[in-house]
């Protein structure tokens, strides 16, 4: 009796001390729901490969163009460079930027370099339209978008050309030099025909090549005619003012002085020209050409020295390449391009290939309007152009 109440003892403790158990333990969570507060996790910055969304301030990531230019002793040619990276860089690309100083090996050397620092785009004034051909070539391979910018490359791999209507350019040359000395009341039985010296720019440029062209469909008319005859035509090495400078001294001295009217391609040109003309007093007598409507050759029109310039307002031209290599970049249509064979735009027949291309419109300077077409316009300064001239024969300040 004593045993069985003994265990009966026991069994009630024991269950008292298992309950008191289950009563401090845990419950144990459902398997369909989670014990952990959910966090939320911060988005990741997106790969922004937009250009436009990228700011001056944060362009780490931004997409990168290369400019490469030929050269800066062109005087237009910083000109474009500042203004193409100011306009480049306000869309938010970053912007590489080099000059070959005319060595053509370097200008391949560093487009080479910034296809390997990863630029997607390149705008190129080529210092020879021929060699940079594989240059071009590997940077589509790479996938890079490449404007020719106012020089052809002749390549079927670059994605467009930019430029002015370069044979127009030539024909406003010769026109201009036409005019001044009256082409079509020449005496050619009182005076002889007109004894003329073409001087052509930079052989390596294709640019060169079309200004001829087009100087020629005005000049070779009269040459058949018996009204012209060509004393002397050459071709300036990287339109080098002091090259110039250098053929025309030869000329004067192989042609006794006797000549009669000059068509040279740029202003550089003609300027350096001009110096071996002064030298034998036939600056302001002898018409002579120029181009690009530069503060200098401006400044040479309104002395009656140089006798007519070609305006291509790259006021025009540089933003209209940003936005063309914007669309690129961003695989968008461009309005306005026309499709060329690589013989049209190089005069060439032998070459193969297409090529889309953009072309401006170019305006004659002259003496009577430089004031209205350069200064007034803003292209360049009242005071740029007219200094060295006496105040009482300026015109009024625009």
């Amino acid at each position: 009796m004593r045993t069985k109440q003994v265990w009966s003892l026991i069994t009630i403790v024991a269950l008292l001390m298992f309950a008191a158990l289950m009563g401090c333990s845990p419950q144990t969570a459902p398997t369909t729901e989670t014990t952990a507060e959910t966090v939320p996790t911060e988005a990741a910055p997106a790969n922004n490969t937009d250009p436009a969304n990228n700011t001056e301030t944060n362009t780490e990531g931004a997409v990168k163009i290369g400019l490469s230019f030929s050269d800066f002793a062109t005087e237009r040619w910083k000109n474009e460079e500042v203004l193409m990276r100011q306009l480049l860089e306000e869309k938010g690309y970053e912007v590489l930027s080099q000059e070959a100083n005319h060595d053509v090996k370097l200008q391949i050397d560093q487009i080479d370099n910034m296809v390997s620092q990863g630029v997607k785009g390149l705008i190129i004034i080529a210092e020879d339209g021929d060699a940079l051909s594989t240059a071009v070539a590997n940077a589509k391979q790479a996938g890079v978008a490449v404007l020719a910018y106012d020089r052809l490359i002749k390549s079927p791999d670059i994605a467009a050309y930019l430029s002015f209507n370069n044979v127009e350019v030539g024909r406003q040359q010769a026109l201009g030099v036409m005019q001044a000395i009256d082409i079509e009341n020449w005496d050619v039985e009182a005076n002889g025909p007109v004894r003329l010296v073409k001087l052509g720019g930079s052989p390596t440029d294709n640019n060169a090549i079309l200004f001829r062209q087009g100087q020629d469909e005005i000049v070779q008319p009269y040459v058949d005619e018996g009204k012209i005859e060509v004393v002397a035509d050459q071709w300036v090495d990287n339109w080098d003012a002091a090259n110039a400078l250098k053929l025309m001294e030869n000329i004067l001295v192989a042609a006794g002085n006797d000549i009669d009217a000059v068509v040279a391609s740029n202003d550089g040109t003609a300027l350096g020209a001009l110096q071996a003309m002064k030298a034998q007093g036939l600056a302001g007598i002898v018409p002579i050409s120029g181009q690009d409507a530069t503060a200098d050759g401006v400044n040479s029109i309104v002395k009656g020295e140089l006798t007519v310039s070609i305006l291509k307002d790259i006021r025009d031209l540089s933003p209209l390449a940003v936005d063309m290599m914007d669309k690129l970049i961003r695989g968008e249509a461009i309005e306005g391009l026309d499709t060329y064979t690589m013989a049209e735009l190089t005069n060439d027949p032998s070459l193969d290939g297409n090529v889309s291309a953009y072309f401006l419109p170019v305006q004659q300077v002259n003496k009577d309007n430089a004031y209205d077409l350069v200064v007034a316009s803003g292209f360049q300064s009242f005071d740029d152009v007219y200094r060295d001239i006496p105040e009482d024969q300026r015109p009024s300040r625009p």
